[in-house]
């Protein structure tokens, strides 16, 4: 049940980003799934400190100099 808590407030700050940044940016993400997509799902297979972890390293790992194309989660 508490997991389950933890998971929920998590995902929230990608959730708001997705549905009220995002929409105002242009589409740039240089891995599928996008980064706050690859975070969100981290979170929930490997709960929130593994996942979030794993997300936090996308996201550094997205820059021009960077990797590409599908970057599914292990």
């Amino acid at each position: 049940m508490a997991k389950s808590i933890l998971r929920k407030i998590a995902i929230f700050p990608v959730l708001v980003y997705q549905y009220t940044i995002s929409p105002l940016l242009p589409s740039s993400c240089r891995f599928t799934p996008t980064c706050s997509q690859y975070m969100k799902e981290a979170i929930l297979k490997h709960g929130v400190f593994s996942g979030g972890w794993m997300g936090l390293k996308r996201i550094v790992r997205c820059h021009p100099w960077g990797g590409h194309g599908h970057d599914p989660i292990p």
